[in-house]
């Protein structure tokens, strides 16, 4: 589990990744996130037309899950969420939500290397 605060228009908003993140995701929004972070990673690396409409909603889920993951207390809808940011830049925000995805995923990797390990012996 991974967690990190982020600054947006002036107010500090924690971001959670974990195991629970993926599950969370398709509930409520009835999609796969390794498929969309993987999709808006691309686009994000290639940006340099801007982003699609799909790509904004997609990075808007995203962070939206996890900031919901590590506050339980916010908005329960996305659309109550964003309107307290008068601005949500996705070229300042994106960048931390992918290392914090990133870094959750290292971790489960690493504590599956130490369990295969622990196993064998």
């Amino acid at each position: 589990m991974q967690e990190k605060t982020i600054r947006i228009d002036n107010k500090e908003v924690s971001f959670k990744s974990s195991a629970t993140i993926p599950r969370l995701y398709r509930l409520k929004f009835k999609r796969d996130i390794f498929k969309d972070l993987t999709k808006l990673e691309k686009a994000y690396q290639k940006n340099e037309s801007g982003f699609e409409i799909d790509d904004l909603e997609i990075f808007e889920n995203v962070a939206y899950i996890m900031a919901f993951h590590a506050d339980n207390t916010i908005s329960k809808t996305i659309e109550e969420w964003l309107d307290q940011f008068e601005m949500f830049s996705i070229y300042e925000v994106l960048p931390e939500i992918l290392e914090l995805w990133g870094s959750n995923l290292q971790a489960d990797i690493e504590s599956k290397k130490k369990l295969v390990k622990v196993v064998e012996k």
